[in-house]
């Protein structure tokens, strides 16, 4: 291990769709505590929504001035008194939101969903992010990253591929479905590669975006095998194109990771009688006929929030037993000095999940 510096660049957003560069201490971690040389930190949607445009929101939950960055990976180069588990040298990614701990959903391993105003604190939210150098986080939320992943495999984990993992299994999706994916951004994609990973024998994705269309109908799940089968507009014609793809009947199991409301509608009307459909993507509002599309199809309807500490671990797991590679949807990979770059070329939203990388 080289030694570490007192002092660090860290990336913070302005709120007007620019981003900052700003001087810190590189700091020292206390009880039950760990030091992260940052590896990789990418960017997610929300990222863009609610900070780098503007700052929406607000109270304790909205963003604190602090660096940026909550999909962070990296390594353990110091570690503060009192921690158990992680040691010098450790590759982990990062459970994004750290809580209280005594909440029935921090002791469920759902720190997401903490109850503690006072507690609850997301990485590049309200508390320092990975847009930096060196990243102070509890222990408890450093989960180990498997040798066979990769560190931004390890950054898309958490809140991307998390949030359709969560889903997904909650879902129980398996050999026997048919899997539809309504917005191919970069947990829609993250949803093709896990739903393959759990057996999905099929998978269409549909978005309105044609450098998102282009993407997915390039990418593959392994080799000589695509990611997703049948890649569609999202346009008024997907709904037959759909049902002539599965016989007129909807597939097994959708899933909207837009958040849309045009495509949670069709996420829902391509679900096939006694099927499942989940709701991943944030914001907005759906209306629909409830009796014709969820009760007499006998349809469950799904809704999800990113995932679980424990359900992260097994998620590594999976992805590192499978060969199973996060990083295969990144779209473009940048240094910490080019992250203005990196912003703006995810607030355009055409290509795959955008990373900031460090050495």
């Amino acid at each position: 291990m080289s030694s570490i510096p007192q002092k660090m660049t860290g990336v913070v957003l302005p709120g007007n769709s620019t981003v900052e560069f700003r001087e810190y201490d590189v700091p020292e971690p206390g009880h039950g505590q760990v030091l992260l040389k940052m590896k990789a930190s990418s960017i997610c949607g929300s990222d863009i929504r609610a900070i780098y445009r503007e700052h929406l929101g607000k109270g304790p939950e909205a963003y604190q001035g602090v660096i940026a960055g909550h999909e962070p990976s990296g390594q353990v180069v110091k570690v503060g008194p009192g921690c158990r588990a992680r040691s010098v040298g450790d590759r982990v990614v990062m459970y994004h939101i750290s809580g209280c701990g005594v909440c029935e959903d921090c002791m469920h391993g759902y720190q997401i969903s903490c109850t503690s105003e006072e507690y609850r604190r997301a990485y590049g939210w309200q508390r320092d992010g990975g847009h930096a150098e060196y990243l102070l986080a509890d222990e408890m939320d450093c989960i180990p990253l498997p040798d066979e992943l990769s560190y931004v495999d390890g950054a898309f984990m958490a809140c991307g591929f998390g949030t359709a993992w969560e889903c997904l299994e909650r879902m129980q999706v398996c050999g026997k479905d048919r899997l539809l994916i309504t917005g191919l951004g970069p947990v829609g994609l993250a949803a093709a590669q896990l739903g393959r990973a759990l057996g999905a024998y099929e998978v269409i994705g549909l978005d309105l975006a044609e450098g998102r269309l282009n993407l997915a109908k390039e990418l593959e799940y392994q080799s000589g095998v695509p990611l997703v089968d049948h890649v569609i507009k999202s346009d008024d014609s997907a709904i037959d194109i759909i049902k002539d793809l599965t016989g007129g009947k909807g597939a097994e199991v959708t899933i909207d990771c837009s958040g849309a409301a045009p495509a949670r509608l069709l996420a829902l009307k391509s679900t096939r009688q006694w099927g499942r459909c989940g709701f991943v993507g944030e914001g907005g509002k759906v209306e629909f006929d409830v009796s014709p599309y969820l009760i007499h199809e006998q349809v469950t309807l799904f809704g999800s929030w990113v995932t679980s500490r424990k359900h992260l671990s097994d998620l590594a797991q999976l992805l590192a037993v499978r060969g199973v590679h996060p990083e295969a949807t990144c779209g473009r990979k940048l240094p910490i000095s080019e992250a203005a770059k990196a912003y703006e070329l995810s607030d355009q939203g055409q290509e795959g999940k955008v990373c900031i990388v460090m050495d």
